[in-house]
This record gives structure tokens, sequence and C-alpha cells, in this order.
């Protein structure tokens, strides 16, 4: 194992900064936290982790080569991730908050009630797993790091637990600054130009998915 080490290091030091590169994940947790609460944040951390480690384990044993061998698996993820964030994005757009903490009228729906963790965990679950970015993402940069005489499942479910730790550090930090910084912001003029804002990036990374070309096979 010792000498994985340096391959191991070059990943971690690759992977953590593709991690801080401002994406999909962190707009999420930031919107999230800000907008329901500390509790909600982590839950939205907790179900990106869950959904790095699914693909990360999917790539280990081969599954999501289907996204690039296939391309209707290929269009049926792109296009779910799209429909749901565009789905999102227009729900902000429409009908923004007018504060932070208001309940009924999270991301994307309006429903009241429910544990605010749970929320989290579902859409942060969600949004990694309806991102064939993601999937294309693992089984294109992981392999680069991977040595000749290593073991390829086990060399990547390394990869992937450094992949989601290095995450999770860096959504909690974001969840620990955005919401004190929520109560700074929490004006209603601020949170309408806020909920707006993250309705269009949403919109955004919707359509960069649906734009996204299947990976050559």
């Amino acid at each position: 194992m010792h000498h994985f080490i340096l391959p191991l290091s070059a990943f971690a030091a690759a992977a953590a900064l593709f991690t801080i590169t401002p994406g999909l994940d962190s707009v999420m947790v930031l919107r999230t936290a800000a907008a329901e609460g500390r509790k909600a944040g982590l839950g939205a951390v907790a179900g990106i982790a869950v959904g790095l480690s699914l693909w990360g384990i999917a790539a280990a044993f081969g599954l999501t080569a289907l996204l690039a061998a296939s391309e209707t698996a290929f269009l049926v993820v792109k296009c779910l991730g799209a429909v749901y964030l565009a789905w999102m994005g227009i729900g902000l757009l429409l009908r923004p908050r007018t504060a932070l903490t208001a309940t009924g009228q999270r991301l994307g729906h309006t429903s009241k009630g429910g544990n605010p963790y749970w929320t989290g965990f579902r859409r942060g679950v969600l949004t990694d797993l309806l991102n064939p970015k993601a999937g294309i993402f693992v089984i294109t940069f992981y392999p680069q790091f991977i040595p000749p005489d290593a073991d390829v499942v086990v060399f990547t479910l390394w990869q992937t637990v450094i992949q989601v730790l290095l995450s999770v550090i860096w959504l909690l930090l974001l969840v620990a600054l955005t919401v004190p910084l929520a109560q700074f912001f929490n004006r209603p003029v601020i949170v309408r130009r806020l909920d707006r804002l993250t309705g269009l990036v949403f919109i955004v990374f919707g359509a960069k998915i649906l734009l996204t070309q299947e990976p050559p096979h």
C-alpha cells in the first residue's frame, strides 16, 4: 500500500482543486443552508456524500461505463438531471421568498412540514445521481491516477473515499459560513434577488447538463 501513497497524494491534490471549484454541489449546499438552516445544509452535505460514494462504487465495478458506452443510458440520466434542475430553478424564479428562514417555500416546491435534514439529504442525493457529469468525471478522471500494477477496484474505492472526505470537509465549511451570513442577508429584497439568481444558476447548470455531449466510445 505504501507505494500507492504518491499516486493517491497526487489524486488528492487534483481532487481538492476540483472540489473547491464552484459547481452544482456548492451552489446546492449554500442555497439549502441559507434558505432552510444548518440542519438542512448538513443533510444536503450527507446526501451529496452518498451520491459521490455511489458514483465511485459504480466506477470501481465498471457500472458507470454504461454512461460512456450507451447513448440511451447517458441520454436518460442527462435529461432527468436537466429537468430536475430546471424544475428547481423555475420554482425559485417564479416563487422567490421574502425571508431566508421562511418555511413552506423550499427549493423547487412549497410543501410544509417534514424533517429539514432529510429534505436536504434527498436533494443532495438527487443532485449528484441525476448529474451524468459526475459519473463521466469519475470514469475519466480517476483512471489517470491508477498505477499499472494496482488493483483497479481497490484503488478506485480509495479514490472515492478521498473524494468524499474532501467534498464533505469543503461543504461543511460552506455550511458553517453560510448560516451566520444568512442572518445578515435575511432581508426581503436581498432574499428575492438571491432566490432568482440561484434559480438562474440552476437553470444554467441544467442547460449545461442537457448540452453535454455523449463521451466518445
